[in-house]
């Protein structure tokens, strides 16, 4: 008897529970409901097509993702999204961007902030981290998360520390903790810095439980920059420099010393092929020039990615051996995938001829060449960089729990990446973009500009 009151009181709890789970879902309806998708998610590494899914949101979250033939009775306050057979993927991380001040600063027009964010998330760029800091960039980022802006949501790096703002080690220790103070969310390394300066400010960082990314200063070098906890090396800064292959062929016993030592500290590498080429002279600069989305950035900054290869001292390498280096990174990029090194997706927009959202289809095209897959490169691109921000938010899959940052996109962008260009919406934290509301802003801006 004893038993069977037990398992009378274990089936009243289960069916007790089960109610209230019907009343909690009765309560928290979807606000906005995407049905008759195709969903790309991942289990670890591998893609997955999920077909005829609902994905249901609340806010700014995904709730739920369930198939079309359990998607009934939702109420007439919910929005209904139908993807008539589209795909959902979700929003690109743009891992070494760049953010215009708030403000008016320098030449840039008033509004060139607002509009090179709308820019990235016109084109599903739905998370940036911001590489350098500028005066009010805070209160930008505060206003996006207040709905006062539109953009990305922003993970925003401070005021560089390169060899003209830092002079010491006292210096260096100083800024860190001034920065973390003001609220930034991680500190900008560039060249210039000493050792010591160096060493100081990596401490400092670690103490204040700060991310520290970006160059390796000549005087730290590769191997200094890992052991010190680096978090991520941007445009695969210091690692041909560390095999001495900047203008000669590397060789296979090189490659594999640079992926032994990336492996070993586990270092995040967010390569930026198609913009770090350009730098350094390999691209063709006429063709350069034919990109459409030149038109959506003020003239004065056409203007000097026009003139940029009329001035080679302006080059940050011996462009003679541009090829050659171009053709190293590729290699180490290869490598470096092969290995399942911790790569994460980066373009370093607005920068030279990489404009803001835009630039993420140059940057597939260059990975693409270098013979990475394209589930891997969406797979840099979103759940690589929600990994690295997990301590901050959860983002980066098509899954309850997750931002509701996503694309709707017309064809299967695993058969073609041509498939990201010109979304049929983006939804930003919750919020739809629709083609109609892009083209509408995108012309807009494309005025404003011409």
């Amino acid at each position: 008897m004893k038993k069977f009151n037990l398992l009378i009181m274990a089936a009243i709890s289960i069916f007790a529970t089960a109610c209230q789970q019907v009343i909690q879902h009765e309560v928290k309806s979807p606000d906005v409901a995407v049905i008759n998708a195709n969903v790309i998610t991942f289990i670890g590494k591998d893609v997955r097509v999920l077909s005829e899914r609902a994905v249901y949101i609340l806010g700014d979250r995904i709730t739920d993702v369930r198939p079309m033939t359990a998607a009934r009775n939702l109420p007439e306050s919910t929005r209904i999204i139908d993807a008539a057979d589209g795909y959902v993927i979700a929003g690109f991380a743009e891992m070494h961007g760049h953010v215009p001040p708030a403000t008016d600063f320098g030449n840039f027009p008033r509004r060139y902030a607002d509009d090179m964010l709308y820019l990235y998330i016109a084109n599903g760029v739905t998370t940036v981290r911001g590489m350098l800091g500028y005066p009010h960039q805070l209160q930008l980022k505060s206003d996006i998360a207040h709905g006062k802006r539109q953009g990305p949501t922003l993970y925003l790096a401070g005021p560089s520390f390169n060899g003209n703002t830092i002079e010491s080690v006292e210096q260096a220790t100083q800024r860190v903790i001034e920065q973390r103070d003001q609220g930034w969310d991680l500190l900008k390394i560039h060249p210039g810095l000493s050792l010591a300066e160096y060493q100081a400010l990596a401490k400092t960082a670690r103490d204040s439980d700060m991310d520290f990314a970006g160059h390796v200063p000549s005087d730290v070098g590769l191997e200094n920059a890992l052991k010190e906890g680096q978090r991520t090396i941007d445009h695969m800064d210091g690692y041909l420099e560390y095999v001495d292959a900047l203008n000669q062929p590397i060789t296979k016993q090189e490659l594999a010393k640079l992926v032994e030592l990336t492996k070993k500290y586990d270092v995040g590498v967010v390569p930026t092929q198609a913009l770090w080429s350009t730098l350094i002279g390999a691209e063709d600069p006429q063709e350069l020039a034919q990109y459409p989305e030149l038109a959506l950035v003020p003239e004065s900054v056409r203007e000097g990615w026009l003139g940029y290869y009329k001035q080679p001292s302006m080059g940050y390498f011996n462009q003679d051996q541009a090829k050659v280096q171009q053709q190293n990174r590729q290699q180490l990029l290869k490598a470096l995938h092969d290995a399942d090194a911790n790569i994460i997706f980066g373009t370093d927009a607005p920068q030279l001829f990489s404009v803001p959202g835009y630039s993420i289809h140059h940057e597939i095209r260059k990975m693409e060449q270098a013979g990475i897959p394209l589930d891997a490169i969406y797979y840099y691109a979103t759940v690589a960089a929600g990994e690295y921000f997990n301590e901050w938010d959860t983002f980066g899959l098509i899954k309850a729990g997750h931002r509701a940052d996503f694309m709707l996109l017309s064809e299967n962008p695993l058969d073609s990446a041509q498939a990201l260009k010109e979304p049929l919406g983006v939804m930003i934290r919750g919020q739809w973009l629709s083609r109609g509301d892009i083209d509408k802003k995108l012309a807009e801006i494309r005025a404003a500009y011409n």
